[in-house]
């Protein structure tokens, strides 16, 4: 699974609240890539939760 936060990001935090171990929020959102693989579920949580669509699964 490959993620990424795009440019929409408002850093609202969110995705921190729900994938901590994943998403770090200071300016925008950051992917903490080597806890993706052990954490998808809150990942896919994280990114339907996002208010503008900013986290992309692929």
């Amino acid at each position: 699974m490959n993620v990424k936060v795009n440019d929409s990001c408002i850093a609202c935090g969110a995705c921190e609240s729900i994938c901590d171990a994943v998403f770090s929020v200071e300016d925008v959102a950051k992917v903490n890539e080597a806890e993706v693989a052990a954490n998808e579920d809150c990942v896919k949580e994280a990114a339907d939760a996002c208010p503008v669509g900013a986290i992309e699964i692929e």
